[in-house]
């Protein structure tokens, strides 16, 4: 039965007052399952106003009580983690444990956040000057908007939602329209934790929805992740009108395979590293860097293992890789693996031939690999989002270097190797902001920022993280004074 994705509006869901303008799939097996209404301009002012009027006694609220209510959210996302698992599964396609995996991560966030607020006590020193003293102190700012991409539908809001309230700010989430089942179950968890009235809102609806968020005057601050164009958009507006913008863009991540490096031991972390999730995370390996010392064997292991992954419906058992999001998304990625054949490279398995006959209608592709990939093809240049790997030759370690910071990205990049010499030299000397050594998927836990460099990035101050989204979530006075009685 197909619905309509509801708003959740001073803690209760609000059924939008639009049609629905877009659809919901459930990719694995080609079918609507919910639509989406664009929110008017009417609907995200009025949760902004009500999020503006619950800011005053939520900044006011004692730190320890914002603090027990992030506990209680915490417990009760653990509670309910499979159910939130199998919303995600069926409208994002991943599988059962990536999507679990997807939520841990948004709890780990929870408990971050609860720490963080130790990093917002200011400083202060007596005697500054002769009976003068001077202190820092940091104050939360107001409503803040969060919008979030289709492929991590529960982490990437937890990235920001649960930072902003515990600093005492309000919060307004735009869920991404293809993915938006998750966070409407979640807001109702979010009320049961105990977060007040107002505090957190939940608005659906695509770029018409953005744009009244951007340009409301009572946003002081956006947090966004999505492709580089839109990444630009949203900072360039955002930034215009005023507000702090955090925008995570696009990603080509390089995997660099040393000849040193233990492929027996490694070859499953890298084949994850470019397939899980579909491919559909920015932190997916894309180009992987080979050399002639070792490049047949990592194609052959890397061949086996990718041969070995079983797709189909994210929920069944023994399952390893999900559909993409959508039938055009799933064109966009073919588009990319004929464009490959046409420039020259070698096609070594072709994930086009993956049928999955229990499911026809589904959205998917199986794993695919290009040999032979010069640098300058559009395959080792953009980013497909899906799982399709170009494998590149180096001539040596500085040649991989430069190959690597070719890339107009800077998202993140992984050397495995044995040596502590390379992994130093290229730790120093890459051009990404997250840099695994012998694992793939370079992922910082909650409590570090998830940086990234280049066209990868619009902003100073980095989603996740303690410290820094401190930074970004409050602001700063300088107190002087001085006592005459």
């Amino acid at each position: 039965m197909v619905r309509k994705i509801r708003n959740f509006i001073g803690n209760q869901y609000v059924e939008p007052k639009g049609e629905g303008k877009y659809e919901v799939f459930n990719p694995a097996f080609g079918e609507v399952i919910a639509t989406v209404a664009e929110s008017t301009r009417e609907e995200v002012d009025n949760a902004i106003d009500l999020a503006e009027d619950a800011f005053l006694k939520w900044s006011e609220t004692p730190v320890p009580d914002r603090i027990k209510i992030l506990f209680k959210l915490q417990n009760l996302l653990y509670e309910h983690m499979d159910e939130i698992a199998e919303i995600t599964t069926n409208e994002h396609g991943k599988t059962f444990e990536e999507s679990k995996g997807d939520l841990t991560r948004a709890i780990q966030n929870v408990e971050s956040a609860a720490a963080a607020t130790y990093h917002s006590m200011g400083v202060n020193n007596k005697n500054i000057a002769s009976g003068i003293d001077e202190e820092l102190i940091k104050f939360p700012l107001g409503v803040f908007a969060i919008i979030s991409p289709f492929n991590f539908p529960s982490m990437i809001p937890f990235w920001f939602m649960p930072y902003a309230i515990a600093l005492g700010n309000t919060v307004v989430i735009k869920p991404s329209e293809r993915t938006p089942m998750t966070m409407e179950y979640i807001m109702d968890l979010i009320a049961k934790a105990g977060v007040p009235k107002n505090v957190v809102q939940l608005v659906n609806g695509g770029r018409e929805t953005v744009d009244f968020i951007l340009e409301n005057k009572k946003i002081v601050g956006i947090s966004f992740v999505g492709s580089t164009p839109v990444a630009k958009y949203v900072y360039n507006k955002g930034t215009s009108n005023g507000k702090r913008v955090q925008a995570g863009a696009s990603a080509k991540n390089f995997i660099v395979v040393m000849p040193d490096a233990d492929i027996d031991g490694t070859i499953k972390n890298i084949t994850g590293s470019f397939f899980g999730n579909a491919g559909e995370r920015c932190l997916a390996g894309s180009v992987l860097v080979t050399f002639k010392e070792n490049h047949d064997e990592v194609v052959n292991k890397f061949l086996k293992e990718a041969k070995g992954l079983k797709v189909g419906y994210g929920m069944e058992k023994g399952v390893d890789m999900g559909p993409l999001i959508r039938k055009e998304h799933l064109m966009r990625v073919v588009s990319y693996i004929e464009s490959g054949e046409s420039q020259g490279a070698k096609l070594l398995l072709d994930g086009r031939k993956t049928k999955v006959d229990k499911y026809p209608g589904g959205f998917f592709l199986g794993p695919t690999i290009f040999d032979d990939v010069s640098i300058d093809m559009k395959i080792a240049k953009e980013e497909i989002f899906g799982p399709v790997a170009s494998i590149v030759k180096a001539e040596n370690f500085d040649h991989a270097i430069e190959m690597v910071n070719s890339s107009q990205y800077g998202n993140a990049s992984s050397i495995y190797t044995r040596s502590g010499y390379y992994a130093r030299e290229y730790v120093r000397r890459v051009q990404a902001g997250n840099i695994g050594i012998n694992i793939g998927v370079a992922a910082p836990i909650a409590f570090y920022p998830f940086a990234g460099m280049k066209n990868s990035f619009y902003g100073e101050i980095h989603p996740q993280g303690g410290f820094e989204h401190v930074d970004f979530f409050t602001d700063r006075k300088v107190v002087i004074g001085k006592w005459y009685i």
